[in-house]
């Protein structure tokens, strides 16, 4: 019996339908992690929120455009995320396109600025029994990419 037959589902394949399933979920997630309040936007304030209390988060993004990939700093602060969440079991993605995760996200509602989007964690809500669709997709996406050896997938959002 395969993963697929236990969970009633079609086998996934690592092409464009399966890539873009992902990203259309995540997009969903956000919106809906945001509408409920469940959403951490930005490094330092992700790092202090897993420090404090790591069990309450459910999904973690990291995203970097291509200049950030120069930035040392963030790259450091990316491994030690992405080791973070690999210690406390909680699934992490990353997206190359920080403008698309603008566009989605839009601006900080305290001050209406633009916000650090290099790293979101979504939590928990208080609400019992909360089960988000697309959360459940990203865990399932996150499982099969572990199962060919790619720990942190990167995800494309849709246009």
């Amino acid at each position: 019996m395969t993963l697929e037959e236990i969970h009633g589902q079609q086998p996934m394949h690592a092409g464009n339908d399966w890539m873009q399933g992902a990203g259309t979920a995540l997009h969903e997630l956000l919106v809906s992690a945001q509408r409920r309040g469940c959403l951490t936007a930005g490094v330092y304030e992700s790092a202090k929120l897993m420090n404090v209390d790591p069990d309450n988060v459910a999904f973690c993004v990291l995203a970097a455009d291509q200049e950030d990939e120069g930035d040392i700093a963030l790259q450091i602060h990316f491994t030690l995320i992405q080791a973070f969440c690999c210690e406390n079991d909680i699934d992490i993605v990353r997206v190359n396109d920080v403008a698309k995760l603008a566009a989605i996200m839009g601006p900080s509602e305290d001050s209406g600025e633009p916000r650090d989007l290099h790293c979101i964690l979504i939590t928990n809500p208080n609400e019992e029994g909360w089960k988000d669709p697309a959360l459940e997709k990203l865990n399932f996406f996150c499982e099969e990419s572990r199962n060919v050896n790619d720990w942190v997938p990167t995800i494309t959002l849709p246009e």
